[in-house]
């Protein structure tokens, strides 16, 4: 700081204030370009050791099973359960060394999805409720989906009416899905929910002003006038529907949940929704780690996550639509007796892509045995503050919770200066 001062002093010779200089020396930083995220969370924590952050030549202890293999970037090598992720590694970015210390699934789960550390007397809002509040839309069309359901209050200290709509199920192939909320069923018309409409609108009119002056209550009557625009939009029940698929596009994908997931994932950022959230368990392996994502979970993961890069880039949406990908914590290096790998957040990866953020790239280096960053830490935090600069927010703005306190929406960390 001294230097940068020392610097301003200088620069005041020839007409240039302190104000100035900040302005220069932030200059190359570029406001970001996307509109659209798409948030994957891979629930139980995956391990690091297994699929983005090989350890060929550390000891049998810790190296595991897998052997990797090349990427279509030189230099770049995963895991050889994820062939299709290689071929288009070139589309994102790998964060090794991402590191904390929670290693309860609910709190490290509650860190991920908001990029604070949690607080026993405060509830942060997670990426899908500050994006909703932040970024503007079609009445007609969802802030925030969930595939298949989101996150224990998802909206933290903010209103109800920046929650996600939540599809309850996974789509599957071929198939229209059939969303509670928003399909006409047991007879039910259009005509009908008018009607219902009119209704509520009366009974507001009798309450007056009460349900506006009640957080909870204008939070639900919000959500359901969304709702029930949504319930009404061609659009809206027309994103839903993979049947509207070209051949091309789905092509793309595996038949299995998750990758159908992706696929509807893209059809929603294409129709305005501001962010998807998508979620692909299964991945909290204390025993049989290697067979379980041998099998199943990498498998799974690179036929949908592939098809979500290749389709995003074929749609000319990825430069628009922010991917994070991440799980709550890594797993131990070390093998344990029943041949899993247990909780661990000192050493983790994620996954970042589009967002005119550059991909082909690793950013940050475990140690040897994969046990903690080598030098560079890299925080929750700071992946956090990298996401919301993809999307034009500064993530220090300031909310007030409903008793007036003033809280950062991400309270410590900074964009990754390699992404942004």
């Amino acid at each position: 700081m001294r230097r940068d001062f020392l610097k301003a002093g200088a620069l005041a010779g020839v007409g240039l204030g302190l104000s100035d200089y900040f302005s220069l020396a932030n200059a190359g930083v570029t406001k970001g370009k996307a509109k659209s995220a798409i948030y994957i969370r891979l629930a139980g924590g995956p391990s690091h050791m297994d699929s983005f952050d090989m350890k060929p030549d550390a000891p049998d202890s810790h190296r595991g099973e897998f052997k990797e293999i090349s990427t279509n970037v030189p230099g770049i090598r995963i895991s050889e359960h994820l062939p299709k992720l290689a071929k288009c590694m070139d589309k994102f970015t790998i964060l090794r060394g991402v590191s904390h210390s929670l290693a309860a699934h609910r709190l490290g789960s509650e860190y991920l999805m908001t990029g604070n550390r949690p607080l026993p007397a405060l509830k942060y809002p997670t990426y899908g409720a500050v994006i909703s509040k932040e970024l503007s839309g079609a009445s007609d069309i969802p802030r925030s989906v969930a595939i298949p359901k989101g996150p224990t209050a998802p909206t933290g200290f903010l209103g109800l009416e920046y929650g996600p709509l939540e599809t309850g199920t996974t789509p599957k192939v071929g198939t229209p899905m059939n969303i509670r909320g928003l399909s006409l069923s047991n007879g039910l018309t259009l005509a009908d929910v008018d009607r219902r409409n009119d209704l509520v609108k009366r009974y507001d009119t009798a309450f007056g002003s009460f349900a506006k002056e009640d957080k909870i209550l204008s939070g639900m009557d919000e959500f359901s006038q969304k709702a029930y625009e949504m319930m009404r939009s061609n659009s809206t029940r027309e994103a839903f529907d993979l049947t509207k698929e070209s051949k091309s596009i789905s092509g793309m994908f595996g038949d299995g949940g998750f990758s159908q997931s992706c696929l509807l994932a893209t059809r929603l950022v294409e129709s305005g929704v501001r962010l998807v959230s998508v979620q692909l368990g299964g991945w909290d392996t204390h025993r049989d780690n290697f067979a379980r994502l041998k099998d199943t979970n990498l498998p799974n993961l690179d036929d949908g996550l592939a098809g979500l890069f290749r389709t995003l880039a074929a749609k000319g949406l990825l430069e628009t639509t922010s991917v994070f990908v991440t799980g709550e914590f890594g797993r131990t290096p070390k093998i344990n007796q029943r041949g899993g790998r247990d909780h661990y957040p000192r050493a983790m990866f994620c996954i970042l892509a589009g967002g005119s953020m550059p991909g082909g790239q690793v950013i940050g280096e475990s140690d040897p045995k994969g046990e903690r960053p080598k030098d560079r830490v890299i925080t929750p935090d700071d992946v956090a503050a990298t996401f919301y600069h993809t999307l034009g927010i500064d993530h220090t703005k300031e909310y007030h919770t409903p008793t007036g306190r003033p809280v950062m929406i991400v309270r410590d960390g900074k964009p990754i200066p390699e992404l942004v």
